[in-house]
């Protein structure tokens, strides 16, 4: 389970970032995940309460926004969702497209201090 290694990697960065903003305990942590980063959602989650333990983050919320795959077709210049398993066809024209516009993303967008530290 790499979710375990993912979660633990967020805990470490997510302290950096809070102390590095004078912040010593974590509330909340949020997460963009995109549809082919191959990360489950779920398992993510638990991983996360598992890493957590022992850490400036013990009592710290993951929150998950996952972000659907999108494509971009340049001879029709629309975007099309991709899908699971992704299909890199466009939709409209038939055509193939190898422009992914999103989809990949695994990255902290937020922190929140909790309430006794701010």
């Amino acid at each position: 389970m790499h979710e375990l290694s993912i979660a633990t990697a967020i805990i470490e960065r997510a302290d950096e970032l809070a102390r590095a903003d004078g912040t010593d305990a974590v509330s909340t942590v949020t997460v963009r995940v995109g549809e082919l980063a191959g990360v489950v959602p779920d398992a993510l989650g638990f991983a996360f309460e598992v890493a957590r333990d022992g850490t400036a983050l013990a009592g710290a919320q993951l929150v998950v926004e996952q972000v659907p795959a999108q494509a971009w077709c340049g001879p029709c210049a629309e975007e099309f969702p991709v899908g699971m398993p992704p299909f890199f066809w466009c939709p409209r024209c038939d055509q193939p497209s190898n422009d992914l516009r999103c989809g990949r993303e695994l990255e902290i967008t937020g922190i929140e201090p909790s309430r006794a530290s701010a």
